[in-house]
């Protein structure tokens, strides 16, 4: 059967794309590379988006974290936990620090997108944790901090 028979085009004889009829228009390859325009940018901009950028997050978890928390290889907990490895890490698990009930039974593993949430709204996603933070309203300032997390685990 003729697939360009619905299409009301006649399947051009000499011209195929590995045995697939191709319709005898260069509107075909536009199509193509617009096809492939947007595949790229729909692969390439979230990626890039959620990488995040850690100079931008260390200055972000100087001005917003550092006085709570320390990261690097001297970091110890302090007021709030260290977060060093928390990517991947269960809430609640770093032995140098007291956590409260409802982080040590919350049952959350820190991801990028736990810890997202988190930073976002501390209250609604483990209620009667004890960081008094009113979160971190901005996307792209959370992927900052995030990358620059990463970069001590």
């Amino acid at each position: 059967m003729d697939p360009w028979r619905r299409t009301g085009l006649k399947s051009p004889a000499s011209s195929s794309c590995f045995g697939i009829p191709v319709p005898p228009s260069s509107s075909y390859h536009g199509m193509i590379q617009t096809t492939l325009a947007i595949l790229m940018l729909a692969l390439c901009l979230p990626a890039a988006q959620a990488a995040g950028d850690p100079r931008a997050g260390k200055a972000a978890f100087e001005r917003k974290c550092a006085s709570c928390h320390k990261v690097g290889p001297a970091a110890r907990s302090s007021f709030g936990p260290r977060l060093n490895g928390v990517v991947g890490r269960k809430a609640g698990a770093v032995g140098d620090y007291q956590y409260s009930s409802a982080m040590r039974s919350s049952g959350i593993v820190w991801s990028d997108k736990t810890l997202a949430a988190f930073l976002r709204d501390p209250e609604r996603v483990v209620p009667g944790n004890r960081m008094r933070f009113w979160g971190i309203g901005s996307a792209q300032q959370i992927d900052d901090l995030l990358a620059y997390l990463r970069q001590f685990d």
